[in-house]
């Protein structure tokens, strides 16, 4: 009697960050990748 509603059940699905993030995986590492070749050859070259 203290609830005047009966209580809902959550049927939303919840956000989670790492499943919004797996599908962008296997674009986001190569380009990583070739950015930090990119900048390490700078620094090589640079130094030397």
């Amino acid at each position: 009697m203290s609830q005047p509603h009966a209580p809902q059940a959550h049927d939303a699905p919840t956000h989670d960050a790492v499943e919004a993030v797996v599908p962008l995986i296997p674009v986001v590492i190569p380009l990583v990748g070739g950015i930090m070749i990119f900048l390490l050859a700078m620094i090589a070259v640079t130094m030397a």
